[in-house]
Order: structure tokens, then C-alpha cells, then sequence
């Protein structure tokens, strides 16, 4: 799903900034940078925490605060 959002001007260029970041990212900063665009999308789009979490590949359980 993330080379999907990456391209997609209705996702936020912080959010898009950040999967492109963890695409590239060595293996241990690539989760920050997931974290980092759930929360853009959570906070800026309707998307809950869930579903904006599970839409860049993370686990739904944590917030994104």
C-alpha cells in the first residue's frame, strides 16, 4: 500500500515525506517513519489511529499520539 500513498496528492506531503523516508531507511529507523506518517494521517485526515496505522503497515494496537 505505501508505494500507492507515496504517489497520492490526497495523502499529506508529511505523511508522503515520511513512507518515502522509511522506504529507504535502514531497518531500524523504518518503523519511526511509519510511525511518523500514521500520525500525519491521523491527525491530518478523518482516518482513525487503526486504520491509519494498519494502512502504512503497522499493528493497529498502539495510539498516534
Amino acid at each position: 500500500m505505501a508505494p500507492l500513498l507515496i504517489h497520492s496528492e490526497a495523502v499529506p506531503k508529511e505523511a508522503r515525506d515520511a513512507l518515502k523516508a522509511a522506504s529507504s531507511a535502514p531497518p531500524e529507523r523504518r518503523r519511526a517513519e511509519l510511525e511518523r506518517a500514521a500520525r500525519v494521517l491521523y491527525r491530518e485526515t478523518e482516518l482513525d489511529c487503526a486504520d491509519a496505522r494498519e494502512l502504512v503497515g503497522l499493528a493497529p494496537g498502539e495510539n498516534c499520539h
